[in-house]
């Protein structure tokens, strides 16, 4: 059985790899740079260790046994006492399995991937802070406890993403990155502040107002046996401050302009963002606090539309990128608006499970981006092409994870995905928001399989296009400055097995992944897991457990059918694009490419107009009034006392030496009357 120190050891072995790879092996490395390497051996034993011990506890906890430890004080601060203390429920373990597992993949990947880089044991020490914190944020059992780590995250990609900090475009994406997320975190913050004035109503009751289960009781009306302390308008506040937080972390609408540009870091990089950390958090959040969301139907709603929104709006975007990992980086918002829109028709088992399965196929298709770039120079897909005959294994394993992001019978996307479709569809009786869901993802459905092949296609069939270095050449012959991450380096043949080990680990969990919450229960995990094993596991943890509806043929063919659609036109436009031409406008050109490659124009009206103008202006007019009417007006009067004070004085400096003594004898006399009335 596992104990408390083991379970903190999940979390502390990463630490401990951050503390010492920065303040022992990277100060040595100028002496002996063979310690480079051993800074990643010593971030994925510590990884691979914790990731042993989360599969222990998950098996453990599924097995019946429930591991519940103390808190232990942190601050006192009366009522609203902040404990350190650990969460252990089932969307815990599961996320625990999620973080440790794909960070592992993407350590082991990145010890070919950023080989050479003279900043190699300041990547890992980096990575090693990024995968505590995440862990810390999953475990963390009081919401005080789980905002500093959640912070940490932040903090962790703000030094990831920039971690090439001598590009200009780096530097500008890592701030980029970290000043949205904080406009959301303020939401988060206020939650918290509110909880915290709420806290001796809380302890009234016998509750914490910042441990997690008491803010779960207090959200659940009295006639359900909960504290019914939050309620009404409150509530709605409540949630809405703590979706705030989310939509920063995962990128929804309208905070989502950070996370296309967080592709200026390492690839590896993104695919533990976009996998299994950064943008996996917000989605989180809303999960651990689902008991609390359940109970306000607006905030629901709000969650639910957004997500859904998110999900087609990021979709159209993917079409005109011809970045593939921006491609990806739309993908990942996408994805985490199904989710959103899941949690908020009430889905809570389908939105985790998908989760679970877009770790493995995400951070698939992100290494395979990785991979392509490693041979071509270039993360440009019009300068790709042809790469399937060089790179098989890298071809056959993206293919694999494009699959099962769109959808395709029977990858893990596909069962996660098509459960999200069916409860969509169901809740719609009881909720006709959620009609509206059901078809807007739906069309996630078309736009990603059509955006997904199109990236198949131009960096995989086709004929090579020169890569990095014709582009350097085309770039320098238009007369513009060389884009970031581009080389002349060109190495037609497959990555190193370092790199492609995890990627073919990730390809196989990206196609049974699914079957651990298979709901037709077609054959067994050697047969360990009962079908349905997962979705049931997760709403476990709930007080009102959610049970996934039956399987659905019908919804699964639909689903499938609308995916091929995608495929298939995807094929027509790019692969025989004399059999079918009427889309160009929408993908190569004309007004509809330039509103979806501008993004919509949201990066104009954010840093163009809001940040450059409006808020520039208003800025520049506001100090400009401070500095002429208060700092000068200060200054002024400063000196209009001192110039008078001197003339005061001057007065009583006349020249004549006899006043001086009277002046001293009559100050004595007053001094000496004083004291004997006082004394």
């Amino acid at each position: 059985m596992l104990t408390e120190p083991l379970v903190w050891a999940i979390f502390l072995l990463p630490v401990a790899s951050f503390l010492i790879i920065g303040l022992v092996l990277r100060p040595a490395i100028s002496a002996v740079p063979a310690l480079a390497k051993a800074s990643g051996y010593l971030t994925i034993i510590a990884l691979g260790i914790g990731f042993a011990l989360s599969i222990w506890l998950l098996r453990s906890s599924a097995h019946g046994v429930i591991y519940a430890f103390p808190p232990h004080l942190w601050l006192d601060l009366g009522p609203a006492s902040v404990q350190m203390g650990l969460l252990l429920d089932p969307l815990t373990n599961i996320m625990l399995v999620v973080v440790t597992g794909v960070s592992l993949m993407v350590q082991i990947y990145s010890l070919a991937y950023m080989d050479g880089d003279r900043s190699f044991a300041r990547y890992y020490a980096y990575m090693s802070l990024f995968s505590a914190s995440m862990i810390g944020l999953v475990l963390a059992s009081n919401i005080v406890q789980m905002y500093v780590f959640w912070e940490l995250v932040g903090l962790s990609s703000y030094l990831l993403i920039g971690f090439w900090h001598d590009r200009p475009a780096a530097a500008a994406a890592a701030k980029k990155a970290f000043i949205i997320t904080r406009i959301g975190d303020v939401g988060f913050l206020l939650a918290i502040i509110f909880l915290f004035f709420q806290a001796d109503t809380f302890a009234a009751r016998g509750l914490n107002a910042f441990h997690i289960p008491d803010i779960w009781e207090a959200a659940r009306p009295i006639a359900a046996g909960g504290a019914g302390i939050v309620a009404g308008g409150a509530l709605l506040w409540l949630c809405l401050g703590l979706f705030a937080g989310a939509v920063g972390k995962s990128g929804q609408f309208p905070l989502h302009t950070w996370l296309p540009d967080a592709m200026e870091g390492p690839t590896p990089v993104s695919a533990l963002i976009h996998a299994a950390t950064m943008v996996a958090a917000g989605v989180f959040l809303v999960g651990r606090f689902f008991p609390v969301f359940a109970e306000s139907e607006v905030a629901m709603m709000v969650v639910a539309l957004i997500g859904a929104f998110t999900a087609v709006f990021a979709a159209t975007m993917a079409l005109a990128a011809n970045d593939i990992k921006r491609v990806m980086a739309y993908s990942t918002v996408s994805q985490l608006g199904y989710m959103m829109a899941a949690l908020g028709v009430g889905a809570y088992n389908a939105a985790l499970f998908h989760l679970f399965t877009h770790a493995f196929f995400k951070a698939l298709l992100f290494l395979g981006a990785g991979s392509v770039n490693h041979a071509a120079g270039t993360f440009n897909m019009m300068y790709m092409g042809g790469l399937r005959k060089s790179m098989p294994w890298t071809y056959g394993l993206t293919l694999v994870g494009a699959l099962s992001l769109v959808g395709i019978f029977p990858l893990a996307g596909f069962w996660s995905k098509d459960e999200i479709l069916l409860e969509s569809w169901l809740a719609g009786g009881a909720a006709p928001v959620a009609i509206v869901v059901f078809f807007a993802l739906l069309v996630g459905v078309l736009l990603t399989a059509f955006y997904s092949f199109r990236m198949i296609h131009l960096t995989f069939h086709g004929e090579f296009r020169g890569g990095g270095e014709r582009e350097l050449h085309d770039v320098a012959a238009a007369g513009q400055p060389a884009p970031t991450g581009v080389t002349h380096h060109v190495h037609l043949g497959e990555s190193p097995r370092v790199m492609v080990a995890p990627m073919f680990l990730l390809g196989i969990s990206a196609v049974i992944a699914g079957w651990l919450a298979n709901p037709i229960g077609v054959g067994m995990l050697f047969g360990l897991i009962p079908s349905h094993w997962l979705t049931e596991y997760l709403a476990s943890g709930l007080h009102d457990g959610h049970h996934a509806p039956p399987f659905s043929i019908a919804m699964a063919v639909i689903s499938n059918v609308v995916a091929l659609a995608g495929i298939g036109l995807a094929v027509l436009v790019y692969a025989w694009p004399r059999a079918f031409t009427s889309l160009d406008p929408l993908t190569r050109g004309g007004v509809v490419h330039t509103l979806l490659a501008q993004r919509y124009y949201f990066d104009d009206l954010y840093e163009g107009l809001i940040v450059n103008r409006i808020f520039y202006r208003i800025t520049v007019a506001a100090t400009d009034w401070i500095d002429r009417n208060v700092v000068d007006g200060i200054v002024g009067l400063l000196g209009w006392i001192s110039r008078n004070i001197g003339g005061l004085i001057a007065l009583a400096q006349n020249g004549q030496v006899q006043t001086y003594p009277l002046a001293a004898a009559t100050g004595g006399l007053v001094i000496l009357i004083l004291y004997l009335i006082l004394g």
